[in-house]
């Protein structure tokens, strides 16, 4: 691995003045050796046979702040969506879980929805999540909890900046497979499922792009910083 994913961590961290550290996320046909596996345990099924390590693989977004850890599709099993993103399902065998038939029949979603939602094309074997500066490995996606003051400085440094909606999980296949930086402003699935707060949206950014992204936020941070001075003095006349 030749690029430095601890300085650019830091870069990310320091232009945007992250909460959260950045994340890195690696698709592989086969789970790493060398990455220990996330372990916790499995709940009994729900009525349909869904069960998983987590609620939803979007939960893994937050554990991989703290710790580096591998997952295999079974671990994200109890999430027919953040399965069919993340290429662990296809369309015909997430449509057949409860949990997707709950969120049709809330009107969440309808079913020719489905077939439009971004996709990891190949499925892979494991996925690896952890904090960025402390990856082994090349990582797909570089995902981010941003606020939206954030958001803006992410829209100033990047021209193609897409901003998506529901599901929120499917900003990594975009950023993955399409090469695009996405915002995603959440959905309600994935901030129950993973105690988001009101206030934070996410970020998928892919590895490729993330030198170009990094440099990019440090002129916009230099340039908004200058403009708040500027209206921090302007503003002074205004006072009593």
């Amino acid at each position: 691995m030749t690029t430095d994913y601890e300085t650019l961590s830091t870069a990310l961290s320091e232009a945007l003045k992250l909460a959260e550290p950045p994340i890195a996320i690696t698709f592989t046909a086969e789970q790493p050796t060398a990455i220990p596996a996330f372990d916790d345990p499995m709940p009994e099924p729900a009525a349909d046979g869904r069960t998983g390590r987590v609620p939803a693989g979007c939960a893994f977004w937050v554990h991989g702040t703290r710790r580096t850890f591998a997952t295999v599709p079974a671990d994200h099993g109890n999430c027919n969506v953040g399965s069919l993103t993340h290429g662990l399902r296809s369309l015909d065998e997430a449509a057949e879980g409860q949990d997707v038939a709950a969120l049709v029949d809330a009107g969440w979603v309808t079913p020719d929805m489905f077939p439009a939602i971004p996709t990891v094309r190949e499925r892979p074997g494991a996925i690896t999540y952890g904090p960025l500066a402390e990856t082994t490995i090349e990582p797909d996606v570089v995902f981010l909890r941003i606020s939206p003051k954030q958001a803006m400085m992410l829209h100033a440094a990047v021209p193609d900046l897409r901003f998506e909606g529901k599901p929120q999980c499917h900003i990594v296949p975009i950023a993955k497979e399409e090469g695009q930086v996405a915002v995603s402003v959440g959905c309600m699935l994935s901030r129950v499922r993973t105690g988001m707060a009101t206030s934070e949206l996410t970020c998928a950014i892919p590895a490729a792009r993330l030198m170009d992204v990094a440099d990019a936020l440090a002129q916009v941070r230099k340039a908004d910083d200058a403009v708040a001075r500027y209206a921090a003095d302007d503003q002074t006349r205004f006072r009593a």
